[in-house]
């Protein structure tokens, strides 16, 4: 049995790498898309992984590949095709580190995922299984997620979603919160960003957006506030974590929600447990530990190479005690 499986988008982030002699903007190759960025997170915790989605059979699709077997994910369930290029977002970087994207993706092949194209023998046998927003924006890959969904669901896996809303992708903002929200009664953990509360959940606080969330089934919700940590909770427990160090170097924030949640899912599956069974011990001790492996991750360029391994957050979480003891 897999650790985790996740289905979605694997693409190419063109992020801003400064101004060449010539004076034109240089962009630098790097590779990414949301769940394939938890899963490679996961996977150098130390997870067993594995992805479902699909590139072109060109340049960029076969680097792709190349990166997920590198970084030990299973990739059985990628397919490449000849039909449409791999998928390219372009990233500019404000000073601090944010984004703005612009995509290539009309189409790209993550949207081209068919329901026969998916690899259901994975999504059947795995502890987690994981998929976010992005895969639904289009047909086939929405019916195809969907499916997936279900069939791990009813295998018995537990079901992570992250609602990960990129403006661009969607007709309109109306559109992403239907679609959204229409899947979140699949999830047993479900991570927004402080800036996803209105959309996922209507509410304005993440305590109120968690109880939404609990309303439809959900057992552990997560939202991420940036350099203020992030706010967990199950229904007889909740609490905000702070990070360790609110001070680190921003460099680029790409991946910084999927490296929590490969952090987060890593220690669940560690644990053994159910999401609706942890304790507020558990969900302080996963989301301190999720806390280090996004303050990592932000420290570097690009998503999936900016994921730190097992032995980089244990040591970064090893100058806990050091740093309190200095504020």
């Amino acid at each position: 049995m897999v650790d985790l499986v996740a289905i979605g988008e694997l693409l190419i982030d063109f992020t801003y790498h400064g101004i060449s002699e010539n004076g034109t903007r240089l962009f630098e190759q790097n590779p990414g898309g949301a769940p394939a960025n938890v899963v490679c997170s996961a996977s150098n915790l130390g997870l067993s992984t594995a992805f479902i989605g699909k590139v072109g059979r060109d340049m960029h699709g076969d680097y792709l590949r190349r990166v997920l077997e590198d970084k030990g994910v299973n990739t059985y369930g990628l397919i490449s095709t000849d039909d449409v290029f791999t998928t390219l977002a372009f990233v500019e970087l404000s000073e601090s580190g944010e984004r703005r994207f612009s995509f290539a993706r009309k189409p790209g092949a993550d949207t081209c995922l068919l329901e026969s194209e998916v690899k259901y023998e994975l999504a059947e046998d795995c502890r987690i299984f994981h998929f976010g927003s992005l895969s639904l924006t289009n047909e086939p890959s929405r019916s195809a997620t969907i499916k997936a969904v279900k069939a791990a669901k009813k295998a018995g896996a537990i079901i992570s979603y992250d609602p990960n809303y990129r403006a661009p992708l969607w007709k309109s903002e109306n559109e992403a919160a239907e679609i959204m929200q229409s899947v979140l009664h699949f999830a047993d953990v479900v991570k927004i960003s402080e800036e996803e509360i209105g959309l996922v959940t209507g509410e304005t606080s993440p305590g109120a957006a968690a109880e939404s969330l609990f309303q439809k089934g959900i057992s552990c919700a997560i939202v991420t506030l940036g350099s203020k940590g992030a706010y967990t909770a199950v229904k007889n427990a909740s609490l905000t974590v702070p990070v360790l160090n609110p001070y680190v170097h921003v460099v680029d924030t790409t991946g910084a929600g999927d490296a929590f949640l490969g952090g987060f899912l890593y220690k669940l599956v560690r644990s053994g447990m159910n999401p609706i069974e942890l304790s507020e011990t558990q969900i302080r001790d996963f989301t301190e530990f999720a806390n280090g492996v996004a303050s990592l991750c932000i420290q570097r360029r690009g998503g999936i190479p900016s994921m730190p391994t097992i032995c980089m957050v244990n040591d970064f979480l090893g100058q806990k005690e050091n740093y309190y003891e200095t504020q």
